[in-house]
């Protein structure tokens, strides 16, 4: 139970990092002599000082020399590779710190296992899979990533009360509230792209931003096989990155990338392959109902988040996806209800 309770202060931490540390996982540590806690950190940003660096260094100078006798804990494995920063698992065993509690081990190929088997190696006592399913949930779109080799798939839409996503006149249906929409906006902060298809790019001109919120922007991903989208678009106005995956062309304009696709056999996964290259962890797809449906008959799909406005019926429309998932949360803002699913095999 006492490590439980520490590991659980170590995910607390580590979400402090969202949004900020991709392609990089969340991680936070703790340090604890005596029962009592002597350093905290957390990954804050990617590319600078891991969670094990910032606790150590945030010891207070009086309790420098508790750090050899101390038990850290860790949400996950010490990394043991040169990456932007030197290994984590080298200055825990410079520090002489003799024991190590840790969350789950780290299924990248430049560590997995080998940080526990290089502290074991130095004498350390460690103790592994500690709230394992928490801090796996934690980084489930860093586990996707380097498991699946493909980004961790979010699947979003708005539906009428009557199961309608859009009008059959090509004229735009506003169906969320203001404040869902300001929700769907931190949704996007935290996803590393977002992925809209020809019609909703054409019909919606959308920003695909995240300007209701803060914190990064998602790269903006469009499908558009024929390269048809006029250079018009809100999407190509060069303000944050746009990726095209088309089948004509492929190459760089500005902020804008071409991306060349084989074909139409196995698109999404030629697609989510292309994504899993260009390092993108996650995607937010914000498409129209064929995009959307394509990813829920092909199983590509991680979560899927629907909001119903409870007081709009359209009568005549676009119907929402045909979909089936394991619900594990709903939420009521104003007008709008939020459920949120899993795949039914989870």
């Amino acid at each position: 139970m006492v490590h439980e309770k520490y590991m659980q202060r170590c995910i607390q931490l580590a979400k402090l990092g969202a949004g900020n540390t991709a392609p990089n996982p969340m991680v936070g540590a703790v340090l604890v002599y005596d029962d009592k806690v002597i350093g905290e950190g957390y990954h804050q940003q990617y590319g600078k000082a891991h969670a094990e660096v910032n606790c150590i260094n945030s010891v207070h100078q009086n309790s420098k020399y508790q750090i050899p006798d101390s038990t850290l804990y860790v949400s996950l494995e010490p990394c043991s590779h040169f990456g932007k920063t030197p290994p984590c698992s080298d200055l825990i065993i410079q520090q002489q710190i003799k024991k190590v509690v840790i969350g789950c081990s780290d299924s990248f190929k430049e560590v997995n296992g080998r940080g526990i088997e290089k502290l074991k190696a130095a004498g350390i006592e460690v103790i592994t899979n500690v709230l394992e399913q928490e801090c796996r949930q934690l980084n489930k779109r860093f586990f996707t990533f380097h498991e699946k080799q493909r980004p961790f798939v979010v699947l979003k839409w708005a539906e009428t009360l009557d199961k309608k996503m859009g009008s059959n006149n090509n004229t735009r249906m506003l169906i969320s509230n203001s404040y869902s929409n300001r929700l769907v906006h931190k949704w996007r902060s935290e996803e590393a792209a977002i992925l809209v298809g020809p019609h909703t790019a054409l019909l919606d001109n959308p920003s695909l931003n995240n300007r209701l919120w803060y914190g990064n922007n998602p790269v903006r991903l469009v499908i558009d096989k024929q390269l048809q989208l006029p250079p018009t678009l809100t999407i190509f106005n060069g303000q944050q990155q746009t990726i095209v995956f088309n089948f004509l062309k492929h190459e760089t304009e500005g902020s804008t990338m071409f991306y060349q696709l084989n074909g139409q056999e196995d698109f999404l996964q030629q697609l989510l392959h292309a994504c899993y290259q260009l390092n993108l962890q996650s995607i937010l797809v914000e498409g129209g109902a064929k995009l959307l449906q394509s990813f829920i008959d092909k199983k590509l799909w991680d979560e899927a988040r629907i909001i119903t406005n409870t007081t709009l019926i359209a009568d005549n429309g676009v119907n929402a996806p045909i979909f089936a998932g394991k619900l594990t949360g709903h939420q009521q803002i104003s007008t709008d209800n939020i459920k949120y699913y899993l795949p039914l095999n989870d």
